[in-house]
């Protein structure tokens, strides 16, 4: 047997070195080559294991699109709102990671349970039940929760939810977002009363949920303002809806076109894209939230 001479020990020695420094190269190049696991933006859909993975992801921003249900002129369907915010959170979502609670429609529609088809919660519901869900939002991971709105019945209710989180303290931060369409730009319209279930929203819908459009019947009742109250501006009723459009329709659905859908929607999935970005990079609403509920307790320490 021929033993080994001090030379050859040190170039097998070297070999090995070299072996292990190439094969761990090429591991850590596989470890960095290898591409994210695709998460589910949908809360229902995730395992729960993704679901912890989703919101570490997400660096914990969740959205709640918020809709409603109720009659949308005579040819859209009654979850008009809900789907189109859906369609745009979704969206949105996939272009910047968010976790996007299931459907939710629990909000202000009392001017419309004389339609078919309203589901219209009390006050006291509304506000509870929205608590309560960012609540347990909260409680899963989601400190930074995005309320995004698709119904014009909620403009008041919704900045008002956000002011209440101020009663008592909560470790993480409610945001409402509430831009459905663009002021400017993209085709030109054709009408100019246009509030609901008109040229706008009809045209979102061809994109959203072409097939529930019924484009034959828009024209079968009337969107006109009826003009049944007379009241200066600044006075405020709540039949004011009901009073200029009971019809529960205002415009001329019509008149919408796939083009000014595509702009719109395009325009609302960017928004809300720009909405997700700045929350995740928002790291001072929480910590002022905390100054203000610990100074709340001790008013009259609070000093200029």
């Amino acid at each position: 047997m021929t033993t080994p001479t001090r030379s050859t020990m040190r170039l097998i020695l070297l070999l090995a070195v070299l072996l292990k420094m190439v094969t761990g190269s090429h591991q850590a190049r596989a470890q960095t080559a290898a591409p994210q696991v695709k998460l589910s933006v949908h809360w229902e859909e995730l395992t729960a294991a993704d679901f912890r993975e989703g919101i570490r992801r997400s660096q914990a921003t969740c959205l709640l699109p918020f809709g409603i249900l109720e009659k949308h002129g005579p040819h859209l369907p009654l979850g008009t709102d809900l789907l189109d915010v859906r369609y745009s959170a979704l969206h949105g979502a996939e272009q910047e990671y968010a976790v996007v609670f299931p459907e939710y429609y629990f909000g202000q529609i009392a001017e419309a349970k004389h339609e078919p088809g309203t589901v219209a919660y009390s006050r006291e519901m509304q506000l509870a039940l929205l608590q309560e869900t960012t609540d347990e939002m909260a409680r899963n991971g989601c400190k930074k929760v995005i309320i995004v709105n698709g119904h014009g019945g909620n403009d008041s209710l919704l900045p008002f939810f956000a002011q209440t989180q101020l009663d008592k303290p909560h470790d993480y931060v409610v945001y409402i977002f509430d831009e459905r369409t663009p002021s400017s730009g993209g085709p030109a319209k054709k009408t100019k009363i246009d509030m609901h279930a008109g040229e706008s929203e009809t045209s979102n819908m061809m994109i959203s949920r072409p097939d529930t459009v019924h484009l034959d019947r828009a024209a079968n009742e009337s969107g006109a303002d009826q003009h049944r109250q007379d009241l200066p501006e600044g006075l405020y009723t709540g039949i004011w809806w009901y009073a200029r459009f009971p019809n529960h329709y205002s415009g001329e659905g019509s008149a919408a076109t796939k083009e000014l859908g595509e702009y719109q929607m395009k325009w609302w999935i960017d928004s809300v894209v720009k909405a997700i970005r700045a929350v995740k990079a928002d790291d001072a609403s929480l910590k002022l939230q905390n100054e203000f509920y610990e100074k709340s307790k001790h008013p009259l320490d609070t000093q200029p």
